[in-house]
């Protein structure tokens, strides 16, 4: 199952950013900390070219310290971008973002221009709260729900620094199956474009490989049911979520287990490592071959010589 979620508004906050962008100096996107690759917009990657590019790795009290390094250095691999790791409770942390724009544009910065940056960042992905602090004052609205800011404005920092807000942008086509998943599990996707049981299997399978003692000790379970069903069947036992009979209710179980993991109650756990993508975009990539294929066969099909 592919998941997708594209409201009307994110096709246009796609269309005016790509405007915008020939007259931004630098960009700042702000990315999960627990999914830095899902987390991209592969358009601003098409797009970009070899403008300056902060990539901000926000909720790293919720990721896996090791691999938020690992993510670092492999971002970091590419010409003109820097990171930086941090939260938004962070707030002097933030305010570095001020100095490493200053610090990648001195050119423009001693030549007395205004250095124009453009902030952009998935729905609740903790953008509008960084932008507060930038600005010293609540001037985007912030929220737990997936697009919150629904227009543009621009914000005067300070030493001639001007910051564009975009909305939280998803984009149309999720290629990679595995990253519209970590989309979701994360909430970066409304909980309405998707069933929570069938998310929550996705998790279970992915962390009971790599986090297991996570799930053990918080559910108290020992050792963990070999099947993923029957291991959220198992929380859910252990948590409550019980209809009449003693059924274990599956979607109230993926709910309450969805809900602890974004909320980091399981313990600090990343959901993607460099590996692990470069792996997929090995599968995204045969997959986009094989697709390319069918419609060349189909064109000579409907065009016989």
């Amino acid at each position: 199952m592919n998941i997708q979620w594209y409201p009307g508004h994110m096709h246009k906050a796609s269309k005016e950013i790509k405007e915008a962008l020939p007259d931004i100096d630098l960009l700042i996107e702000i990315l999960d900390a627990r999914i830095p690759y899902s987390s991209q917009n592969p358009m601003l990657a098409r797009l970009r070219d070899d403008k300056p590019t902060i990539r901000i790795l926000n909720k790293t009290d919720l990721a896996d310290p090791e691999v938020t390094k690992l993510w670092q250095d492999y971002l970091e691999r590419e010409q003109g971008v820097k990171t930086l790791a941090l939260t938004s409770q962070q707030t002097d942390k933030v305010r570095q973002i001020v100095d490493l724009c200053h610090k990648m544009l001195a050119d423009k910065l001693a030549a007395g221009k205004v250095l124009r940056t453009m902030i952009m960042g998935i729905p609740n992905v903790g953008k509008s709260t960084i932008i507060n602090i930038l600005a010293g004052r609540v001037i985007a609205k912030t929220g737990n729900e997936p697009a919150v800011t629904k227009r543009q404005q621009r914000i005067n920092l300070s030493n001639n620094l001007v910051l564009s807000d975009t909305p939280g942008v998803l984009w149309p086509n999720v290629e990679n199956r595995h990253g519209g998943y970590r989309l979701a599990v994360t909430g970066a996707i409304k909980d309405t474009a998707f069933q929570h049981d069938d998310i929550a299997l996705y998790a279970l399978e992915y962390l009971t490989q790599v986090y297991p003692e996570q799930l053990k000790t918080r559910y108290r379970l020992e050792p963990l049911p070999g099947e993923v069903l029957a291991l959220l069947q198992a929380i859910g036992a252990k948590r409550g979520c019980l209809r009449s009979g003693g059924i274990v209710e599956l979607d109230k179980a993926a709910k309450l287990l969805l809900t602890e993991l974004r909320a980091g109650t399981l313990g600090r756990i990343s959901l993607e490592t460099p590996d692990m993508i470069e792996r997929e975009l090995l599968d995204v990539a045969a997959l986009r071959e094989e697709k390319a294929a069918k419609q060349a066969a189909k064109r000579r099909g409907n065009n016989p010589a």
